[in-house]
């Protein structure tokens, strides 16, 4: 739960250039080492996406390695209900496309130092962790929350990376499912934009209205394809062959020597079917 705004009052928060709100960090109760996190509300304007809420997020830099998502929810829970949290190696767009990878698909995520987005539940909480005071530090390994370190780290990543063969193939057939489904979508996609595409005999195409509100649909490949063909024949046709006069001459004399060669090539061909004929009454 979200601490009592009369706790926050004894204590002040440390704020630095860029709006960022110091919070101190330390693995254990009796860690004397400290480290610090730099928080502040995500609001990027041109990012609209409702995984992460403007008024709901928290941007979180300096995140250590030996913090992961689960352990960062739980660090974070003491200001309220926490939603989701995303870290990343770098800042950015959520990848909302594509299809979500289980983690035995997905690569190793690296050693490093990570940004992260915290969603809360209620807008509140995001108040009450940007005025959390710098002298409280937040406690990452309790004895109600214990995060392993070292070689038992690493005992557990390796214990944890064996999965039953019946679970690894539930997982690779709902996969496969969700990969038949989408490239049955696309296809059927496809088919229809081919099908709106079509040019008629007289090279009309059929234009259909769509959904109130939506965008001018781009042209495919296919589309742009013909338009350019269709641009090549009526220049083709435009073109002029010829031009100059000497040439308009001598295009009509080739032709009628053409014409006077055929004729006496005929002439010849009906007198030589002439003398062939004989009278043959048996």
């Amino acid at each position: 739960m979200a601490p009592s705004k009369k706790k926050h009052a004894n204590a002040q928060s440390y704020t630095i250039p860029g709006g960022f709100t110091v919070i101190s960090l330390k693995f254990s109760p009796g860690s004397a080492a400290q480290h610090q996190l730099f928080v502040k509300e995500h609001r990027v304007r041109a990012e609209r996406s409702s995984h992460r809420p403007l008024d709901r997020t928290l941007f979180v830099l300096n995140v250590p390695p030996y913090c992961s998502e689960a352990v960062v929810k739980e660090l974070f829970s003491k200001f309220g209900c926490v939603q989701s949290v995303e870290l990343r190696e770098h800042p950015g767009s959520p990848q909302e496309s594509g299809p979500k990878l289980s983690k035995f698909f997905k690569p190793v995520a690296k050693q490093c130092f990570k940004v992260g987005y915290i969603v809360f539940q209620n807008s509140s909480s995001l108040t009450a962790a940007k005025s959390h005071p710098h002298s409280e530090p937040l406690v990452v390994c309790t004895s109600q929350h214990t995060v392993r370190t070292g070689v038992q780290k690493w005992i557990q990543k390796y214990t944890e990376s064996f999965i039953q063969p019946d679970k690894l193939q539930e997982i690779v057939d709902s996969f496969i499912e969700d990969y038949d489904k989408r490239k049955e979508e696309d296809a059927e996609k496809q088919k229809k934009e081919a099908e709106q595409e079509q040019e008629d005999e007289e090279g009309w195409v059929k234009v259909t209205r769509g959904p109130k509100g939506a965008k001018a649909r781009p042209h495919s490949e296919a589309a742009n394809h013909r338009t350019l063909q269709k641009e090549m024949r009526k220049k083709k046709r435009k073109e002029l062959m010829n031009f100059y006069t000497w040439q308009h001459r001598n295009t009509q004399k080739e032709h009628i020597a053409e014409l006077r060669k055929k004729f006496e090539e005929d002439k010849q061909r009906i007198a030589l079917l002439r003398a062939q004929r004989k009278f043959k009454p048996y």
